[in-house]
C-alpha cells in the first residue's frame, strides 16, 4: 500500500480557501501514483469553533461531494481527515473515508473531545467505531486526541486492522508526545500508523507538522518537517503478519480481566 500524507497549513475560518487547497493537494498526491491519500483534522474550518453555525459543512455534503469526485477522477482511496459538520442541531468533528469509486466507506465522529481547544464546549462526541476496508486491507481511523486513549484503539484493533490512520491538529508545544504516543499505538497494536498533522498557526496555537508513518515495530518509516508538504511512503503489509506471528498479543489478551 502506497500512501500520501497531505501536511497542510489550514486557513482559519475560511472553508472556500481550504476546499480549494484540498483539491490541489489531492491532485498533486494522485500524481505520485498512490493508493491512499490522507488529510489532516478539521481542514475545512480549522478550530474556528465559535463560528461553526456559519462555517460547518451541512451534514458533510460539500466535503463528501468533493472527496467522491476526486476519488473517482484519480481512482484513489481518500481518508478524508476530518471536517466540521453540522447535523441535527449539533456540530461534529467528522472523518469521511471514500474508496476509488467515490463510495462512502465510513463516517466517524470524533469520540474524545479535547477540552484545551474547547471541543467539549462546541463539538458533540461520537459514539461509533471506525473500521473499514481499503482495497481489501482492513484499516481503522482515529482523530488527534483519540490516540491518548489506547483502550479505544485496542478495542477496534482487535478487529484486525493492519493500518491505523490518524488525522490531527496537534500543537507544537506537545510535539514530542505526538511522536511517542503514535509509536506506542503502532507497537501495542502491531499495525502501521499513518498520521497526518497540520502546520501553521491559528489565533491560539502553533502546529508543527511532523506527520509520521510508523511500522508495526514502532520504527519511523517517514516523517515530515514543520512546513506544508506531501509525504509518501510504501507500506509492506506482510510485515504486520510477521510481527503478529512473533508476539501474538491479541491471542494472549485477557479481556475478561480488563
Amino acid at each position: 500500500m502506497r500512501v500520501a500524507l497531505a501536511q497542510l497549513n489550514i486557513q482559519f475560518g475560511d472553508p472556500d480557501a481550504n476546499y480549494e487547497q484540498i483539491e490541489v493537494a489531492i491532485q498533486r498526491a494522485a500524481e505520485q501514483t498512490v493508493d491512499v491519500i490522507v488529510l489532516p483534522e478539521m481542514w475545512n474550518t480549522g478550530y474556528a469553533l465559535t463560528r461553526l453555525n456559519v462555517l460547518a459543512d451541512d451534514d458533510g455534503q460539500r466535503t463528501l461531494q468533493l472527496l467522491s469526485k476526486l476519488a473517482r477522477q484519480f481512482r484513489v482511496n481518500i481518508v478524508g481527515g476530518s471536517v466540521a459538520v453540522a447535523r441535527d442541531g449539533h456540530y461534529y468533528n467528522e472523518m469521511l473515508v471514500v474508496d476509488r469509486q467515490g463510495q462512502l466507506l465510513s463516517r466517524y465522529d470524533k469520540v474524545h473531545r479535547f477540552g484545551l481547544m474547547a471541543e467539549d464546549r462546541y463539538i458533540t462526541a461520537g459514539e461509533t467505531e471506525n473500521v473499514f476496508e481499503l482495497d481489501g486491507t482492513v484499516a481503522m481511523g482515529a482523530i488527534c486526541y483519540d490516540i491518548r486513549f489506547p483502550e479505544w484503539l485496542r478495542k477496534q484493533a482487535a478487529r484486525g486492522p493492519q493500518v491505523i490512520f490518524v488525522s490531527a491538529e496537534w500543537p507544537t508545544v506537545r510535539q514530542m508526545q505526538w511522536r511517542l504516543l503514535l509509536q506506542a499505538r503502532a507497537i501495542e497494536n502491531q499495525a502501521f500508523v499513518v498520521a497526518v498533522n497540520r502546520v501553521g498557526s491559528d489565533p491560539d496555537n502553533q502546529f508543527g507538522g511532523q506527520s509520521l508513518v510508523i511500522d508495526p515495530l514502532g520504527q519511523i518509516v517517514a516523517i515530515g518537517g514543520a512546513h506544508a508538504q506531501l509525504i509518501t511512503a510504501e507500506l509492506d503489509l506482510t510485515q504486520v503478519d510477521q510481527v503478529r506471528g512473533q508476539i501474538p498479543v491479541f491471542e494472549d489478551r485477557r479481556p475478561e480481566l480488563y
